[in-house]
């Protein structure tokens, strides 16, 4: 029963990782937390690891305190867990830090929605692309799986330095910005 839970979540998170178009040999994913709590209803699964959880796969390192993964069920099917493709859940709450190749993003909460294709960081988030050198934070930022988009709230956008742009050394920085007079 736990492997079956751990096997479908691993699939989650690989299907995640490979989302974003990066290439990387495929690993195994593993999930190691102290604690492991999983129940099932007619139409849910769900599994809360607690504890130094650590998910490690293809192009993918989770770290986090709790993670609760919920799947639909079809009760027709009568396993344990749900099919991959009816994930409804996945969330990540305290000290969330997620590596992906050059990206990485901290926060104290992560909620993936696979059905609509977003990630949601709140609790000071913090997306750095080291590839480019460009971070995003707020209070709250929208990962948009595959429309290479992100979206928030009170956003601060740190990058790399912008090049001289030209203007005449000689003059003031004032006079170098006032805009030309219109005839």
């Amino acid at each position: 029963m736990t492997l079956r839970a751990l096997l479908a979540l691993a699939a989650l998170l690989t299907a995640l990782a490979g989302a974003h178009g990066q290439s990387a040999e495929t690993q195994p994913t593993v999930i190691e937390s102290v604690e492991l709590d999983m129940r099932s209803s007619d139409t849910e699964t769900t599994a809360l690891f607690t504890q130094n959880v650590v998910v490690s796969g293809t192009n993918l390192r989770l770290t986090c305190d709790r993670l609760e993964v919920v799947a639909l069920r079809d009760p027709k099917k009568g396993g344990t867990i749900g099919e991959i493709e009816k994930f409804k859940s996945l969330v990540a709450t305290g000290n969330v830090r997620i590596v992906q190749g050059e990206r990485e993003a901290t926060c104290g909460r992560a909620v993936v929605l696979p059905g609509d294709d977003k990630i949601i960081l709140t609790e000071s988030p913090v997306v750095t692309d080291h590839g480019v050198g460009w971070a995003w934070t707020g209070e709250e930022l929208l990962l948009l799986r595959g429309e290479r988009q992100v979206r928030g709230k009170n956003v601060r956008i740190i990058g790399p330095p912008v090049k001289d742009l030209g203007f005449d050394k000689g003059k003031p920085i004032e006079a170098a910005a006032e805009a030309p007079k219109q005839p």
